[in-house]
């Protein structure tokens, strides 16, 4: 059984911030629910996109195709196959994302990397 620590006798150490406040979540979940709420906005505007999937990755693979030439990669598309019965899936990946911006910068730049991706695969601007 674990014991928490009593530091120098006064008492055990509590939580901080609780998680139901802004300050208790993680910049991984901050991240994720700025996607989520994008996403959404994104299917009322457009209801095509309400067959794909979102994905959050922290890093882009480690080890690019010979022919990717693109340096710094934000978000790529995954097409199914015909009759494979999978969905369009688009992976954002965080941290290239979060350290092209600052925080007042991100949900815009989120949304400019999502519209960019839903518009690569739709072939026409999502937001029209």
């Amino acid at each position: 059984m674990a014991l928490r620590r009593d530091r120098r006798g006064r008492g055990p150490r509590g939580v901080i911030i609780p998680p139901t406040l802004p300050g208790g979540k993680t910049r991984s979940q901050r991240f994720d629910a700025l996607v989520t709420q994008l996403a959404k906005k994104l299917t009322q505007i457009h209801p095509q996109v309400a067959d794909f999937e979102f994905a959050v990755e922290d890093v882009p693979p480690s080890s690019p195709p010979p022919w990717n030439t693109q340096s710094p990669v934000l978000a790529k598309s995954f097409s199914p196959r015909r009759g494979s019965g999978l969905k369009t899936r688009i992976v954002l990946y965080r941290l290239p994302i979060v350290n092209r911006a600052t925080v007042t910068e991100l949900p815009a730049l989120i949304a400019d990397v999502m519209y960019e991706q839903v518009e690569g695969v739709l072939g026409e601007d999502p937001l029209f």
